[in-house]
């Protein structure tokens, strides 16, 4: 998420109550999950693993739960829970506003569009010319969808991301202040949940489509003219490249990349990343035909019992 004006470090320290380590006026611009900061943004890292992943990142401004040199070029926010306090400036930029207030923005829709019965618009929501979105859909706060567009009944998009942290007393969730990206000419089938980002954007690529049923996590990004066939279900980070086909119950961890063109064949689990114009199948997902050699030698293990 970008800010909609430069702010100074010092007065980002003053919103959680943190010290810092930098030039008061060091710019901050903008705060983001580690896989999508760029510089200006904020990050924020509290446990030891990924101190270096974010020390090192483009993110020039890292919230941090301990007290470190600082990289050239960078800037700290020095915390006791960078968690709480991430959460603490998505409040202040980008807070919950109910749909019924007076001070938010209504919703854009093109020319030609076609809003069924009991569809949902949250605030700053964008739609573009000569979309078909049918009854019961939800389209929640800042997501945006192109030209020629179909969403079909009761899916949902920008449904908050699943990321909690396990705390004594149960789970804290990290709010959710990305957005969701429907680009032109895409069909997203009924009962779909696609999750905005936590701070960054949910894309779906142009002429992709998806069947009934399919779940998308979020910062996932899907490339062009790919196909979901219903009831997969896809993490959160996840990249799925160019004419990439899914087919039926697919399930995909995070942090995985599908290279362009690949295949992924129904009730597959795909755990690591899948080369260009591979087919997978089975779980763990593996080469097709290695696969299926595998399955008739199984097949054949009575029979060798038996002769033995």
């Amino acid at each position: 998420m970008k800010f909609s004006q430069t702010h100074r470090l010092k007065d980002i320290a003053a919103l959680i109550e943190c010290e810092y380590v930098g030039d008061d006026q060091f710019p901050v611009t903008g705060m983001n999950e580690i896989h999508v900061v760029t510089p200006g943004d904020i990050v924020f890292v509290d446990h030891p693993k990924y101190y270096d992943k974010a020390l090192q990142s483009d993110a020039t401004i890292v919230l941090i739960n301990k007290k470190v040199a600082a990289p050239a070029g960078k800037a700290l926010l020095i915390s006791d829970d960078p968690f709480r306090d991430f959460n603490k400036l998505t409040q202040h930029f980008a807070p919950f506003n109910a749909f019924a207030k007076a001070n938010t923005n209504p919703p854009i829709v093109g020319i030609g569009t076609i809003i069924q019965p009991n569809v949902f618009l949250g605030n700053d929501v964008v739609i573009g010319n000569n979309c078909v979105i049918h009854s019961n859909v939800s389209i929640n706060d800042r997501c945006v969808v192109g030209d020629n567009v179909t969403i079909h009944s009761g899916t949902v998009l920008g449904a908050d991301a699943f990321y909690y942290k396990r705390r004594p007393d149960g789970y804290d969730k990290l709010l959710s202040n990305g957005r969701v990206i429907i680009e032109d000419d895409v069909e997203v089938g009924s009962l779909c949940t696609i999750d905005r980002g936590v701070s960054g954007d949910t894309t779906i690529g142009s002429g992709s489509k998806l069947d009934n049923q399919v779940h998308i996590g979020h910062d996932t990004v899907i490339g062009k003219h790919v196909l979901i066939a219903s009831q997969t279900g896809i993490s959160g980070c996840v990249i799925i490249e160019d004419e990439v086909k899914i087919w039926g119950q697919v399930g995909i961890r995070s942090d995985v990349r599908l290279g362009k063109g690949c295949e992924i064949m129904a009730q597959s689990g795909v755990s690591k990343d899948v080369k260009p114009g591979d087919v997978l199948f089975g779980s763990p997902a593996s080469n097709a035909k290695e696969k299926f050699r595998e399955l008739a030698a199984i097949r054949m293990l009575p029979n060798f019992i038996k002769n033995n």
